[in-house]
């Protein structure tokens, strides 16, 4: 009796931290697609079935699009109260944030539209005045007191229920792309606890972003909504499709940026992106986007809070200050990976890795203590990227904004070029101390075991530089429009220079430095800002910082962080240059004892089960004999352990002694043996395999194109070793005068 003429359960599925085979999982589907397919010719209800069956994609990214567009818009609406509550709370509804508050106030007017009686700072309401000494030191206590509670409530959340719930998630969610598994990383706890978390590290002012956590949160709205649908849920490399449109999907509601998050998707995360995936990312950005347009979060009809439109034309000579920034961007963008990543090494090796919640609220008190005095760090950081991109209009009231004759129009409503006053002075002082924080703290703060993005503090860091530099540009046109550089295009009493240009193309140079990306990231800045024409500053910036940050250091901040953790991924985008040769990397070496090999007909129940138990490699070459060493297939040790189990529950006098057969026909047995067991089934009879004498650049190729978990390696026709994904990678740190013991995982 062959008892796996039955698929068993288990079989074909994968251990926590292994490598899925892309092969096989792509074939799966093959053969599970040509079934339905043959079947629906003969009746209507397997016709509905395959219908159904290609249409399930297509639901499952509306799903998609509707859950984390509608937890996108729940997290910015309570993460915009939570930061309010740090200064007050409204008596007209302590739901309402303090904008709200105010626009349903009657008694509040344009110039003073953030001061309405209905909104009480907690001066006011513990000791009745809003004037003096006392007065800024209980405002002063009780934010740093709110920050320490939000930070306090997050890291313990973290790590009491969902330690997979820190950090951005980008990192880990790119090696789960490229088909690592990580059990529990994208499950329902995660999801739970990273949305309530990340309201609370971004409420408590933390230097930290949501965008990057925003992906991670896509993409477990994705793998759990994977499980509704048979076709994902039992095909990793399917669902591994799904998980490359969530994280558009999560791009798409951070930023507003549908285009962006699917070209972000393609660029940064995805491992194996065919085009059917481009089409249904696209779809799911689509949907998430409409969905964070119908909570409107902002009251605004906009997506995001730093949304600007710009309308002065920019010159050829302002190029130099662009690029320029573009330099700095690649600078911060290298010193801030190499400390960060220092900083994080030494977290991991150190005693500091073992008490996180002390971590977390020593950088909160230091970060809100230092805060609180500059109206720059108190206010929320993604306010804070709105007002340095905006551009200065009449009727604004920000100190960016307190130029000298402001209400001297020139025609139109654009304002011309005019000596700054008093309070653009002050506001560049208190910019240069919020830019020197900014830079310090978010090297400590990256890391954390919060939910933690990078994007929002790396945009802040390059639009502040920004901001300083356009006003500097400005100020240099004003006083000196009859220079050459200046007088041919720019006259006096024009509106040459906008200096919320600059800090827009600054914190696209600075987030280019961080993450290395540049189509995505230009497409993602120019749907935030609706400015078709300052692509080519956009891409010049992009392009410069990347150049400098390359030159300063190869990887990006999220490749990173995977050679830190350990993590099995192999890059796509870099070139294997070393002339060595598959016998080179191979196990066994010469010296070692010989491969470990199952034959096909000649084994006994009890010694497979003992090579498994002495063993722990994933997986056993299957030979004729082990003196002729000739391959047959490749079994892996999961399915094996399971069927064995299987068998001795479900098929009788299966025993210790009884001789376990790969081939297709087993011989007639003498009467009174055990019976034997029949495994042909589980048996992989195409493995990959290459001579000995293959290079390497090959090898990785092989390794990286077709996603291969290990590889066979013969000489004439006879099995000689393995090469794994491990081996490839730890010979990969080895050319590279690396450690090969970092790569930890199998």
């Amino acid at each position: 009796m062959d008892f796996l003429e039955e698929p068993i359960p288990g079989v074909g599925t994968y251990d926590d931290f292994n490598t899925i085979d892309w092969v096989r999982e792509k074939s799966r589907d093959r053969d599970r697609h040509r079934e339905i397919t043959n079947k629906s010719k003969e009746s209507t209800w397997a016709l509905i079935h395959s219908v159904s069956d290609a249409f399930s994609g297509w639901l499952l990214m509306l799903l998609i699009g509707l859950l984390s567009g509608s937890l996108a818009g729940l997290i910015d609406i309570s993460a915009h109260w939570m930061t309010d509550l740090k200064e007050g709370i409204c008596t007209g509804g302590f739901w309402f944030n303090h904008e709200h508050c105010c626009w349903n106030s009657e008694h509040v007017t344009f110039e003073d539209r953030d001061k309405c009686p209905e909104w009480n700072s907690w001066s006011q309401l513990i000791i009745n005045t809003d004037e003096g000494a006392f007065a800024y030191i209980v405002n002063y206590f009780m934010y740093v007191l709110w920050a320490l509670l939000f930070a306090f409530l997050a890291v313990s959340l973290v790590k009491v229920f969902a330690p997979y719930a820190c950090g951005s998630g980008i990192p880990e969610i790119k090696t789960i792309l490229s088909g690592f598994i990580i059990r529990g990383y994208l499950g329902k706890w995660t999801l739970v606890i990273k949305t309530i978390t990340l309201v609370l590290a971004v409420s408590s002012g933390l230097s930290l972003g949501k965008e990057g956590p925003l992906v991670h949160v896509a993409c477990c709205c994705g793998n759990i909504l994977c499980h509704c649908f048979n076709k994902y849920r039992k095909n990793e490399a399917k669902r591994r499709e799904v998980l490359s449109a969530a994280a558009a999907a999560g791009v798409s509601v951070a930023f507003g940026a549908p285009i962006g998050g699917v070209l972000f998707s393609l660029e940064e995360v995805s491992y194996y992106f065919p085009l059917k995936t481009l089409w249904r990312s696209f779809f799911a950005a689509l949907v998430a986007a409409f969905t964070l347009r119908s909570i409107n979060p902002f009251g605004n009809s906009r997506l995001v809070l730093f949304y600007v439109e710009f309308h002065t034309p920019w010159h050829l000579f302002e190029l130099v200050p662009f690029i320029l920034l573009g330099i700095f961007g690649g600078l911060w963008g290298a010193l801030f990976i190499r400390t960060n990543i220092a900083w994080c090494r030494k977290r991991k090796t150190t005693q500091l890795g073992k008490y996180p919640v002390i971590e977390v609220l020593i950088v909160t008190a230091i970060t809100a203590i230092l805060a609180f005095p500059n109206e720059y760090t108190r206010m929320s950081t993604s306010e804070l990227i709105s007002e340095l991109f905006n551009d200065c209009g009449l009727l604004d009231s920000s100190k960016l904004c307190d130029y000298e004759n402001r209400f001297n129009t020139s025609k139109g409503g654009e304002l011309p070029d005019r000596p700054a006053g008093v309070g653009v002075y002050s506001a560049m002082w208190q910019l240069a101390l919020t830019l020197i924080l900014k830079i310090v703290i978010t090297i400590f703060t990256f890391g954390m075991k919060i939910p933690s993005g990078l994007f929002i503090p790396s945009m802040a860091v390059g639009a502040i530089a920004g901001r300083l530099l356009g006003v500097g540009m400005e100020q240099l046109a004003y006083y000196h429009h009859d220079w050459t550089i200046f007088n041919s295009w720019c006259s006096q009493g024009a509106d040459c220079i906008t200096p919320g240009l600059y800090a827009m193309v600054g914190a696209a140079a600075c987030l280019g430095g961080v993450t290395r990306m540049t189509v995505s990231l230009v497409v993602i800045m120019f749907e935030l800002t609706g400015g078709l024409e300052y692509i080519v500053p956009l891409m010049a910036a992009a392009m410069t910082s990347k150049w400098v940050a390359d030159a300063l250091g190869r990887e990006g901040i999220y490749d990173a962080h995977i050679r830190l953790n350990g993590y099995p991924f192999l890059e796509a985008k870099e070139e294997f240059a070393h002339k060595t040769l598959a016998m080179d990397v191979m196990k066994p070496r010469r010296n070692d004892p010989l491969l470990t090999v199952l034959t096909q007909d000649s084994m006994t129940v009890e010694d497979v089960e003992t090579i498994i138990s002495e063993t722990t490699y994933s997986g056993f070459p299957v030979v004729v004999s082990r003196e002729s060493q000739r391959l047959v297939g490749f079994v892996l040790r999961r399915d094996l352990i399971i069927s064995i189990e299987n068998a001795r529950k479900k098929q009788d006098g299966v025993v210790s002694t009884s001789i376990i057969y790969f081939t297709e026909h087993s011989p007639p047995m003498p009467p009174y043996t055990p019976p034997t067991l029949k495994l042909r089934n589980i048996l992989d009879l195409s493995p990959f395999t290459v001579t000995d004498l293959t290079p390497m650049e090959i090898v990785v190729d092989i390794f990286r194109k077709l996603g291969l978990r290990q590889c066979l390696v013969t000489h004439n026709g006879r099995l000689l070793g393995i090469i794994t994904k491990k081996d490839v990678l730890k010979h990969i740190a080895q050319m590279a005068n690396q450690d090969p013991d970092s790569i930890l995982f199998n």
